[in-house]
């Protein structure tokens, strides 16, 4: 069956959008359509040029007998500052003040189309670094960590707080909360991570930043490494940050519980060393 030019723009659209990072050779789609690869290659510049326009990412080509395309999710600045805006403006609703200046979240967390957002703005961030798989506690990193997984297209590892049967045999720590400074337990399945992967650290909330020291100092049970740490929101005002080196959307910069005031502004995605689509 012959497919036009229009009908073949679409489909590979789709196919790509739905396989981020994923290497597609230039025979697989000439095949699919019966067409020339001359005719796929002038249809992936097409695509590449609106991924670009649009802010919507973009493509890769390696070259040689094993090569093909891959789509990158990428975002522009001016698209991100608009994302980043819009999670202040949920983020800085009074209403979600809890006692201790922890904010209400889990709305947030659970609207897809907002995670959907979270995911691109931070898998994009990460796009050019070698990520095998993202790991989260349980239980409000997931929802942020599954985002971001479906752009990087790579697995989800989950760290709990004590040991399921179900999850087999176990690797247990114990680490210093850095807000409370009291000592917990994180686990983590066996099976659920392999000897020296590259691991992306997801949380959605960073005081001190406890929970994300503990992830790394778990991931040396395993031989793996930290490609990089992303949290949705930080707090500012912490005596001793325990990590570093991460990267938040926002940041908690006033919380004023007597008057019921949030004050929340951009973190440090902006002065990271993210790169945008031009």
């Amino acid at each position: 069956m012959k497919f036009k030019r229009s009908e073949r723009l679409i489909d590979i659209t789709h196919f790509l959008l739905e396989r981020p990072h994923e290497l597609v050779p230039l025979t697989f789609f000439a095949e699919r359509y019966g067409s020339a690869k001359s005719s796929i290659s002038e249809d992936l510049a097409i695509i590449k040029e609106t991924f670009e326009q649009r802010g919507i990412g973009n493509l890769q080509t390696v070259p040689g007998a094993s090569g093909g395309v891959k789509y990158i999710t990428k975002v522009n600045r001016n698209d991100a500052k608009k994302m980043v805006s819009e999670l202040i403006t949920h983020l800085g609703n009074a209403d979600r003040l809890l006692p201790g200046g922890y904010l209400y979240l889990t709305d947030l967390l659970g609207n897809p189309s907002l995670m959907n957002k979270v995911g691109r703005l931070l898998a994009s961030a990460y796009a050019e670094k070698e990520i095998d798989v993202i790991m989260t506690v349980a239980t409000k990193g997931i929802p942020i960590a599954n985002a971001i997984a479906s752009h990087l297209n790579v697995p989800v590892v989950i760290v709990r707080r004590d040991s399921k049967v179900t999850e087999g045999s176990t690797v247990s720590i114990n680490y210093v909360s850095g807000s409370s400074k009291r000592i917990q337990t994180m686990v983590l399945s066996k099976r659920s991570l392999k000897e020296g992967s590259k691991v992306l650290i997801v949380d959605d909330f960073m005081k001190a930043g406890g929970t994300v020291n503990g992830m790394k100092n778990l991931l040396e049970e395993f031989s793996a490494t930290v490609s990089g740490m992303a949290v949705l929101v930080e707090s500012e005002n912490v005596d001793e940050r325990l990590v570093d080196d991460y990267i938040s959307l926002t940041k908690l910069t006033d919380v004023n519980e007597k008057e019921k005031s949030i004050t929340v502004s951009e973190g440090n995605y902006f002065t990271s060393d993210t790169t945008f689509l031009s």
